[in-house]
């Protein structure tokens, strides 16, 4: 099997996260993808402003119409700061045969030296790199101490291009703040949930 690790806040789940994903199984011929929702990010050391609770109920919702979509527990359930590679030695002790690629965006293959054992994440996934369409080509040079060349040709060859779509959780949360246009930047199960649940009430 060919498995994507999709790691991030979620704080709340929009259309660009499923957008990305969905370009991640067509041009790389993904089998499935797992959304992994942190439980601090290490980069960001406030956390998210919704509950676990509430981002993953929201993250069911946005995959429940994906068969190829799965959503993970793994790093709510350890706790602690979210470090990919802990994450990735989880998934390959519970699928020991699959072919794991970690997905993430352009803007974040530049700081990927400074993560927690860049080499490891390497060792035991293909960095899976999406570029949007409104963003630089990104340098896969900072690979180069962590892959060979050869491997770092794959990786630069297998980049997943992206159409524009400047959607953010942090965008979609100001404007739930200021009584802003929101709904339309979330799956309508998701912006239902907000309306019914609240979860950012307490942030107004």
């Amino acid at each position: 099997m060919r498995l994507g690790i999709f790691g991030g806040s979620f704080d709340p789940v929009h259309l660009a996260h499923l957008r990305l994903a969905e370009c991640c199984c067509a041009q790389v011929e993904l089998d499935e993808i797992w959304f992994v929702p942190t439980a601090h990010q290490p980069l960001k050391p406030e956390g998210p402003e919704a509950s676990n609770v509430d981002r993953l109920a929201m993250l069911v919702l946005a995959c429940a119409d994906h068969p190829t979509f799965k959503v993970s527990r793994v790093e709510l359930d350890r706790g602690g700061v979210s470090y990919s590679i802990d994450t990735l030695e989880a998934v390959r002790a519970e699928q020991a045969t699959a072919e794991l690629f970690f997905m993430m965006g352009a803007d974040a293959l530049a700081d990927f030296p400074a993560w927690h054992r860049p080499a490891d994440i390497c060792r035991l996934a293909t960095p899976l790199v999406v570029r949007r369409g409104e963003t630089v080509e990104p340098s896969y040079e900072v690979l180069r101490g962590f892959v060979s060349t050869e491997r770092l040709d794959q990786i630069h060859q297998q980049q997943v291009e992206m159409p524009p779509m400047p959607i953010s959780s942090s965008q979609i949360r100001a404007l739930i703040a200021t009584d802003g246009d929101w709904q339309a930047l979330l799956p309508s199960s998701v912006a239902d949930y907000i309306l019914e649940h609240r979860p950012y009430a307490s942030k107004r």
